[in-house]
């Protein structure tokens, strides 16, 4: 989705911070079926793998892409390394990232319960790594821009704000236009000031674009089709309130000590910290917990998900261990009776 002119091209970002050695590959258009992306993306990057001959290949989370990028690796027969793998989300997420890691080759998760996870799917325990998250590092950053030039940058001049981001969730497409409509119902009618952005481009995103024209019109709500992460981080780290379905709010908002409101079925099984509320997809129940919530900050967490040296974690397991020796045909580890797993 990086490609797509809806989204702001956002690969131009890469571009901006001075990377030359990159390559972009347009692997979808608006509303193509996520089948038919995993196929268009599977077929460009076997291609460019079989052009570049790579040693390693570096898969993140649990997109689409991220499962190309396995396929490509196991079938062009050159070594995966998938970065948290073995975590709980509760949709077809959680499907593709179990996939891309019974794929890989090198595990570098968030913490131990993702690393007991990925044990349980007969992975090698020695190839294994407990790194914490990227996100962290970059959320603990020194470098993350003020909040007054984020302001600045993208004309958001409310005292205080909430920050919205809703996705579909692929199992619920009926359904996805009166959810979103009743949540910009609840956000309308909260009086509250508001930072929204697009969607991801999984199934169903087009209901919740409908819906957002909505927003676009209102005096107190600001829709951006992207926003720079950095700016995110800063935007999310000064919030009233984080509300929607991304793991944002019950992973990255507790962090920073923003209350959050869950919204549906999406991070079922995400593990959350305090300040998190969920709720259903009613409207008057998401106007209820916007009320209650919204400045309700909390005093912040230390993050199971690392404490901002995965890149350093990263690095060491790369000049202290010989990754290129392991195996390239895998095997099934199977845990022993009563063994700890």
């Amino acid at each position: 989705m990086h490609t797509l002119r809806i989204y702001g091209e956002t690969w131009q970002e890469v571009r901006n911070c001075g990377f030359k050695n990159f390559h972009v590959m347009h692997n979808q258009y608006v509303g193509e079926p996520m089948e038919s992306i995993l196929a268009n993306t599977v077929q460009g990057l076997a291609r460019y793998v079989a052009e570049v001959q790579p040693e390693l290949l570096v898969v993140h989370g649990d997109r689409v892409e991220a499962l190309a990028g396995a396929l490509v690796g196991t079938l062009a027969h050159v070594k995966v390394a998938h970065i948290e793998g073995g975590e709980r989300s509760g949709t077809v997420d959680e499907t593709i990232r179990h996939a891309v890691s019974k794929l890989s080759h090198l595990h570098f998760v968030a913490n131990e319960d993702a690393a007991r996870r990925v044990r349980q799917l007969g992975e090698v325990p020695e190839h294994i790594f407990v790194i914490g998250s990227p996100d962290i590092d970059v959320m603990h950053s020194p470098d993350l821009p003020s909040l007054e030039s984020v302001r600045e940058r993208y004309e958001i001049h409310y005292p205080e704000y909430g920050i919205l981001l809703f996705h579909p969730v692929t199992t619920e497409l009926r359904d996805i236009g009166e959810y979103t409509q009743a949540l910009v119902n609840a956000v309308i009618a909260s009086e509250k000031p508001f930072v929204a952005i697009y969607p991801n481009n999984d199934a169903g995103t087009e209901f919740i674009l409908s819906a957002y024209r909505r927003l676009e019109s209102c005096a107190n709500v600001r829709v951006f089709p992207s926003i720079r992460f950095e700016s995110f981080l800063t935007l999310l780290k000064n919030a009233s309130l984080m509300i929607g379905n991304s793991s944002a709010g019950v992973r990255e908002a507790p962090i920073y000590g923003v209350p959050a409101v869950d919204i549906g079925t999406r991070q079922n099984e995400r593990y959350d910290g305090p300040g998190v509320t969920h709720v259903g997809y009613g409207e008057q129940e998401i106007l209820a917990a916007i009320q209650q919530q919204f400045g309700a900050r909390t005093a912040g967490i230390d993050s199971r998900f690392g404490h901002g040296d995965s890149a350093a974690k990263f690095l060491q397991v790369l000049s202290e261990n010989d990754i290129f020796s392991v195996p390239q045909q895998k095997l099934f580890q199977d845990l022993k009776f009563g063994e700890p797993n």
